[in-house]
Order: C-alpha cells, then sequence, then structure tokens
C-alpha cells in the first residue's frame, strides 16, 4: 500500500501538449492526463486493454468505436478492448482526464 501525488507519477508524452502521469500496480494502472488548450487530436487507436476513465477538469472530444461526444467534467466513459478511440478534438481551455487501464499497459512502463 502507497500513497502518492500525480506529479510524482512516472511521466509519458501522448502527443504534443498532451501527457500523461502513470502509476500502476498488479492488476491496474491509472493515467492522469492533461491536455493543453487546443492541443492536437490523438489518433485513433487500439490496444487490448480494458480502459475507462472521468474527465476531472475541463472538456474534450472523445471518439470511442464509430460515435464522437464532447465530454466534460464528471462524464465517464469505456472503451472495451480492441475498440478503436482516440482524442477527437480539444477546446481552448486545458483539460484533465483520469484513464484507467486494466490490466496495466506494459509499454507505458518502459
Amino acid at each position: 500500500m502507497f500513497f502518492t501525488a500525480p506529479e510524482d507519477f512516472k511521466k509519458r508524452e501522448l502527443s504534443p501538449r498532451v501527457v500523461t502521469r502513470l502509476v500502476w500496480g498488479e492488476k491496474l494502472m491509472l493515467s492522469y492526463v492533461t491536455i493543453e488548450p487546443n492541443a492536437p487530436i490523438v489518433s485513433l487507436h487500439s490496444h487490448p486493454h480494458e480502459q475507462m476513465g472521468i474527465v476531472l477538469e475541463g472538456k474534450v472530444g472523445l471518439t470511442i468505436g464509430e460515435e464522437t461526444r464532447e465530454i466534460k467534467k464528471g462524464d465517464m466513459f469505456l472503451v472495451p478492448p480492441g475498440t478503436p478511440h482516440g482524442l477527437a478534438f480539444t477546446f481552448d481551455q486545458p483539460a484533465v482526464v483520469l484513464d484507467i487501464f486494466s490490466p496495466p499497459r506494459e509499454e507505458f512502463k518502459k
């Protein structure tokens, strides 16, 4: 058991002006994503991990499968394993999203 804060997490750039801070256990990974105003999109991609998230601050456009929605503070989402998804659009304000992966993404640990 431990206690930590996002600034202590491992830092990784997902795309220009989109940065995540990562921490993980045996079966879960938390990804604290900060998105700068008007950041470029994160292209559609997929992975074998289940992913859930919640918008903590601001708003973003998210595509999951065939659907794109604007999601704002308090909104949650689920990306089933193998489903194409990505950051479809951003706004002129910053946003913070907490993503949860199960199992942890090994490529993000490097």
